[in-house]
């Protein structure tokens, strides 16, 4: 597919958005008409992993491409730490911005950003929009937003007013070339109330019996977002963050009615996904990778819904079943603009473009079977079959699941003498791949070495909140 004025971009990454909480992914008490019509008219990637099941280091994974090992954050960042906040995270790396602003695209950020200094514009980006403050915040009421470096405060529904701001640079934006507009909602992050009551008063009533009737996790404690009231009425959680998610696709619908009247659909790739996923009951847990301590690598954690949609350029109602994470994807939109020949050999790249799939150009027969993540100094690997986590620290628990028999992850093999030849054949794996490509100064090994950022025992201690 060759470069033009034509390969418009819209990534839209939400903010704690778990792949089973859309309708096109089976849910069957969630509203989400826009999103349900968009992977029917486009193309649902059914097996979308995140690179690692927290905020910032995937964020930051599809940003550049690369690994936590090579980008090196390796946990939420939080905004109240200066030490933290300020330090310039991506200094090192050549983030997707950049390399689109680079070949003459507009580029342009409205949300949340969550990759350190926020309230200041980041390289690649000619127009900034973002989210102030740390985070969870609330998602009604008065709101900073840094406009292009200057601090102002606007009320109304985050989501909403995210939206508008996109709007209006699709409105403002110059013809005569290419865009790529990058969108972060925050909403269906916690605090899990506060959203439009027209909105929530769709799930007051459902039974959410498929995430409130499971056995709680099997190993260590519960931590962060675990353990907030959150658990005491988790039905009134569940009907905001349902709300959340509803209130997210009729503001894709407003997105898609706007390139509409500007005559843009049909020149625009609509991708939409979650920087990781999210338990909301979930083996009696609520939050993602940091849920538990230790920390861990739950489906719910690490699925992400992706989407892609462009009427006459991609071939519409696919749902694919390949295993692809947002390091693919980083190479993915960097194939579908044409720069891929831009992208540097020596940054070792783990992704790989799946562009051929979406728009039925040729086929993939070598793609891979094996789906890798880490979170600090835990690394996974998982086959259509079988997960090994495996955490590094002295007498660290490790697991092996049977995703075949055991869907729910509720049987730990890991110790099992006829699952060894496994463990080991997996373990073999991870060394691999870590080994080939992580930084040896920034890996996820040496976390506990590296300049401070992961905070989940800082925010046990009540030091710090969940990102």
């Amino acid at each position: 597919m060759p470069a033009s004025d034509q390969n418009n971009i819209i990534l839209i990454v939400n903010d704690d958005l778990a792949q089973w909480a859309l309708g096109c992914y089976r849910n069957s008490e969630i509203h989400t008409p826009t999103l349900d019509y968009l992977a029917a008219t486009g193309v649902q990637m059914e097996n979308a992993f995140t690179p690692t099941p927290v905020c910032s280091p995937a964020r930051a994974c599809l940003l550049t491409g690369r690994l936590a090992s090579q980008h090196g954050i390796h946990d939420y960042l939080s905004s109240t730490i200066e030490e933290i906040h300020r330090r310039p995270w991506l200094e090192d790396e050549i983030t997707l911005a950049q390399l689109l602003s680079n070949a003459g695209y507009q580029t342009a950020h409205c949300g949340k950003w969550h990759l350190g200094n926020d309230d200041q514009p980041q390289a690649g980006f000619g127009h900034w929009f973002s989210g102030v403050g740390d985070y969870p915040a609330e998602h009604g009421g008065d709101h900073r937003f840094s406009l292009n470096g200057d601090i102002e405060t606007i009320s109304g529904q985050r989501t909403q007013v995210i939206t508008d701001k996109a709007i209006e640079f699709l409105r403002s934006r110059k013809v005569d070339s290419p865009f790529f507009l990058h969108i972060g909602y925050f909403g269906t992050h916690n605090p899990w109330h506060g959203h439009p009551e027209r909105l929530v008063a769709r799930y007051r009533q459902n039974q959410f019996a498929d995430l409130l009737n499971q056995p709680a996790y099997q190993f260590g404690v519960q931590a962060l977002e675990s353990t907030l009231p959150t658990r005491l009425n988790p039905r009134g959680a569940l009907a905001q963050y349902f709300a959340a998610i509803s209130h997210i696709d009729e503001s894709v619908g407003r997105l898609m009615d706007e390139l509409e009247a500007l005559q843009l659909r049909e020149s625009v790739l609509l991708v939409f996904t979650s920087d990781h996923g999210l338990c909301c009951g979930h083996h009696g847990l609520w939050g993602k990778g940091n849920a538990t301590l230790p920390l861990n690598m739950l489906e719910e954690s690490i699925r992400v819904p992706l989407i892609f949609n462009q009427p006459r350029v991609l071939f519409a109602g696919q749902k694919r079943s390949e295993f692809v994470d947002h390091l693919d994807l980083f190479q993915t939109i960097a194939d579908y603009a044409g720069i891929s020949e831009r992208l540097d050999a020596e940054r070792n790249y783990p992704g790989r473009s799946f562009l051929p799939l979406l728009d039925n150009s040729a086929s993939i027969p070598d793609w891979r079977q094996l789906q890798f993540g880490e979170y600090g100094d835990l690394r996974m690997a998982r086959t259509q079959r079988y997960k090994l986590a495996r955490r590094y620290y002295d007498n660290a628990p490790c697991e092996l699941f049977d995703l075949q028999n055991d869907p729910s992850e509720s049987h730990n093999h890991y110790d099992d003498h006829e699952y060894r030849p496994i463990i080991e054949e997996l373990n073999s794996m991870i060394d691999k791949y870590f080994g080939f490509y992580q930084d040896p100064i920034k890996s996820g090994l040496r976390v506990r070495e590296l300049p401070p950022h992961n905070l989940t025992e800082a925010w046990r201690q009540g030091t710090a909140r969940a990102g």
